[in-house]
């Protein structure tokens, strides 16, 4: 008997995971389906900040501005393992934006964000502030500014989690094929990527949340029913060999009116991003060598020492799906959604997603199923106050936290027990169990990722590669070797898998 659903979701990236979540928790029988990973798309991809977006002001873009700020402390009480806060340093170039003009907005910034726990802005002089240590001695003073990090595909994956913990169906590498409307049901097809096979479904109500391929999903199976469209902007990043102290996170203006985030990463390394570049190929997202010559100029105006092509370590791109709303800047594309329903004789509703920031997910999430009061029986709205897995504590407790796993686990060193609760939060006593020493481990396959741990992924995250592994569910791949990477692909390939 085919399986029946009140909402099929397109998509695994953010907003699929966030929509899941909600509608499970609102009493609504949900599958998602995603052609590859978890956040293999746009969702890895991004500058890994909850933020407001500092420059959205110069468009009066206030509305996007105050619900990602009000939406940034929601997020960091949720899931205070994977989100932490962040002091920015934004130095003043004195032949851009006038001195005046950017604290008028900081100001504004940190009025508009209703902060009750993330700092407020300050002036700071960089002869006698630690942050102008690496800056050129033209650059004299500036500001300091809170925002969020995220780890970003760790967040889709909570999400999913969560989902499937209130009843919703997730499949990866499982293909949206076609749907059609019936009587009281859309018949839908998927495709298993695995082995090919077809799965066949019913469900009241489709919400396409794929992303950059979502004019795609519209085009080939819906006859282009709606009118909207999308613009593909890539962004692309660069991580180089640690260049700054852990301590200060940097925001640089660009003369050509965008701005470039200079981020301690992973502790070893800079994350340095973004680039705007309009995208075509789906197919091919890569980072250029134009984009990473631009990326290093920038920075290398303000600092004084040369960050050069042979600091890269690794590279990402993704491609954000933003609205087209006619502007011909990419700086003025809104970087808000846009949500569009089209149904049928008020029945079987199309509900696709334009747009979006990592930041407003959960806000997007809690409208889009809104869009669904009409036709199904939806009970009220719930993931303001409720913390996603492994997030129960409070957001000053996280040493708290990794004190009590290295009191418990005495072979533990500082490192690693921090990246255990910076991953997984208080589920890493899940994930260690009953172990005694490391030996009960398992396999090191290098930097401590054991086969515990590995077990773990594959039987609560969907993990099934070592790249699911090593560079969504972590950041590992940062550091293990072509051996190391090998040894894991073979006792992935070896053991069974849920």
């Amino acid at each position: 008997m085919t399986e029946e659903f009140d909402l099929l979701i397109i998509g695994g990236g953010i907003n699929g995971t966030g929509v899941a979540r909600d509608a499970s928790g609102r009493g609504l029988r949900v599958l998602l389906c995603e052609k590859d990973d978890l956040a293999q798309g746009t969702s890895s991809s991004s500058t890994k900040l909850v933020h407001g977006g500092l420059r959205y002001l110069e468009n009066f873009d206030f509305k996007l501005v105050r619900e990602s700020l009000v939406e940034r402390e929601t997020l960091l009480k949720s899931m205070p393992h994977i989100i932490w806060p962040l002091r920015f340093i934004l130095p003043h170039h004195s032949g851009l934006r006038p001195y005046w003009l950017i604290r008028l907005g900081l100001l504004f910034y940190d009025y508009l964000g209703a902060r009750k726990i993330l700092k407020g802005t300050k002036s700071i002089n960089f002869f006698d502030h630690e942050s102008g240590k690496p800056l050129r001695e033209n650059f004299t003073k500036g500001f300091e500014y809170s925002d969020c990090w995220v780890d970003d595909s760790r967040m889709v994956v909570l999400n999913s989690r969560d989902a499937k913990e209130n009843g919703a169906k997730i499949l990866t590498r499982t293909l949206f094929d076609s749907a059609e409307r019936s009587k009281d049901f859309w018949n839908i097809n998927l495709i298993n990527q695995r082995n090919k096979k077809n799965i066949k479904i019913k469900a009241r109500s489709i919400i396409n949340c794929a992303g950059p391929w979502v004019q795609k999903i519209i085009e080939n199976n819906f006859n282009n029913v709606t009118q909207s469209s999308l613009r593909l902007i890539r962004g692309s990043h660069i991580v180089t060999k640690k260049l700054i102290s852990k301590k200060y996170n940097y925001i640089f203006q660009n003369s050509d009116g965008r701005v470039i985030f200079v981020i301690p990463y992973e502790d070893d390394y800079t994350l340095i991003g973004t680039t705007d570049v309009e995208h075509h190929n789906l197919d091919q997202i890569i980072c250029t060598d134009e984009e990473k010559e631009y990326l290093l100029n920038s920075i290398n105006k303000y600092f004084n020492f040369k960050a050069e092509k042979k600091d890269i370590v690794w590279s990402f791109s993704g491609v954000r799906p933003l609205f087209d709303d006619q502007k011909t800047s990419l700086q003025k594309v809104t970087r808000d959604y846009v949500i569009k329903t089209i149904d049928e004789n008020s029945k079987l509703p199309l509900v696709n997603v334009f747009g979006g920031k990592i930041t407003t997910y959960r806000k997007l999430s809690e409208k889009v199923i809104n869009e669904l009061k009409p036709y199904l029986n939806i009970k009220n709205n719930w993931t303001k106050n409720s913390k996603l897995p492994g997030g129960n504590f409070e957001v000053n407790c996280f040493e708290n936290i990794v004190n009590d796993l290295k009191l418990k686990y005495t072979f533990l060193d500082d490192k690693w027990s921090n990246r255990l609760v910076r991953s997984y939060g208080t589920e890493a006593f899940d994930i260690l169990a009953d172990s005694e020493s490391i030996l009960d481990l398992g396999i090191n396959f290098g930097w401590n990722l054991t086969e515990k741990e590995v077990i773990w992924l594959i039987e609560n995250e969907w993990a099934e590669s070592s790249d699911d592994i090593l560079w969504r569910r972590s950041k590992i791949g940062l550091r293990l070797n072509k051996k190391e990477v090998q040894k894991l692909d073979s006792y992935l390939n070896n053991i069974e898998k849920p």
